[in-house]
């Protein structure tokens, strides 16, 4: 699962951003850009993430957004970051990622997660019931089902799907996600760029509980968190503004477009809303080339990562290429 001997797998989680001034269709065509661009790089992964009734994200319809990233590219994995899958029939889902695998094979991963990604309002819509996520457990079980080589008899099949190695994942930023990837035996991604409180509990329960399975026989942890490169360390810090505003959008409930950078973002800010700020961004890693790495090692030593997935919310495209391009250096460097 991890890259050659020697190198940190980095990846990608791309929110598709909407930005101010710009359309949905915009956003996935960069998202697309930022796919190959990654892929020129040496990325091992881009994941997109499901969320729904977000002005500000266009990635709602995900395994369609996956096919298009998919087919744009040629080698790098792509997958969910995640499928909620409480707004989901497991079956449904099979049938969409084996479709995507029989058209990409050995690319795609399935992240699953068990929040709805939006509100109780929005949940509804969905046609979902409220309390979906208390089955999650066993809906990651019947999930797994449908992927395995279908038997005589077998009622219900996913066509395509059954018997494709299509690698599942448990996200979460909880002790809950942890729990559930250790004793189904499958690889865990922790969500710190937005929840870093429980991480290094998640790690240690992960570790000491994993047990082994068909698809891995170790216990293999993926990180998210935010990491914004720039030549300066006052040009990275800027840039970051941009991530710094969505999530005081999220804070205040007022979410929005993505914004451009601002010079002083402390002229947005109340000490309460710059407490709750800093809690949510603990995990963030900015700067030069040389303050990133040196974060980035320290952060891999802390928390035994197996491999990191770089988050960076740069409201301009040009910049947010180059942002994950010095990161590519730094991790051929680590």
């Amino acid at each position: 699962m991890a890259m050659k001997s020697g190198t940190l797998p980095l990846s990608i989680l791309d929110l598709a951003y909407v930005r101010r001034g710009f359309t949905p269709a915009e956003a996935l065509q960069s998202s697309l850009e930022l796919a190959r661009h990654a892929e020129i790089c040496g990325y091992h992964r881009f994941w997109l993430a499901e969320h729904h009734n977000m002005v500000g994200i266009a990635s709602a319809a995900t395994s369609v957004f996956i096919g298009y990233i998919a087919g744009g590219t040629s080698s790098i994995r792509v997958g969910a970051g995640g499928v909620m899958l409480p707004n989901h029939s497991p079956l449904v889902i099979a049938e969409q990622f084996g479709t995507l695998e029989s058209l990409y094979p050995g690319r795609i991963d399935l992240g699953l997660g068990r929040a709805p990604g939006t509100d109780g309002i929005t949940l509804r819509a969905l046609r979902r019931n409220v309390n979906s996520a208390d089955t999650f457990p066993q809906d990651v079980v019947e999930l797994q089902s449908y992927f395995k080589p279908a038997q005589p008899g077998q009622p219900v099949q996913a066509v395509p799907g059954a018997g494709l190695p299509v690698p599942l994942w448990i996200l979460g930023s909880s002790l809950f996600g942890a729990r559930l990837a250790a004793q189904l035996g499958l690889p865990y991604a922790f969500a710190a760029h937005f929840a870093p409180a429980d991480l290094m509990a998640a790690v240690k329960l992960y570790r000491e509980n994993f047990q082994p399975s068909e698809q891995l026989k170790e216990p293999y942890l993926m990180v998210a968190a935010n990491i914004t490169v720039a030549e300066t360390e006052e040009r990275a810090a800027y840039l970051f503004t941009s991530t710094q505003q969505a999530y005081i959008g999220i804070l205040t409930n007022q979410r929005s477009l993505l914004a451009p950078p601002v010079a002083d973002i402390n002229a947005l800010l109340s000490p309460q809303i710059e407490a709750h700020l800093d809690h949510m961004l603990g995990c963030s890693m900015v700067g030069t080339p040389e303050t990133v790495g040196a974060q980035l090692s320290d952060f891999v030593d802390k928390t035994g990562a197996d491999e990191i997935m770089a988050v960076a919310s740069v409201y301009d495209q040009k910049e947010r290429l180059r942002s994950f391009e010095l990161l590519a250096e730094i991790g051929r460097d680590l």
